[in-house]
């Protein structure tokens, strides 16, 4: 998925992105925010700032209350 560094990316673009890597790797969520951890934010949570960071946290609490 490619990344727009100008923009603030949404909840619902986390959640398609880490059901992505579920299911093509077949991961569990713990897994896929593992992964999105290293690939996206290249291991600094702060890379995009609060205003990325946010929708993500929300994005994994979403996939775990399903």
């Amino acid at each position: 998925m490619t990344v727009n560094h100008a923009s603030v990316l949404t909840k619902e673009y986390f959640i398609s992105y880490l059901i992505l890597i579920m299911t093509s790797r077949e991961y569990t969520l713990a897994q896929a925010k593992s992964i999105a951890l290293d690939f996206f934010f290249k291991g600094d949570i702060e890379r995009y700032g609060s205003s990325t960071w946010s929708p993500f946290e929300k994005a994994i609490k979403e996939i775990e209350n399903e």
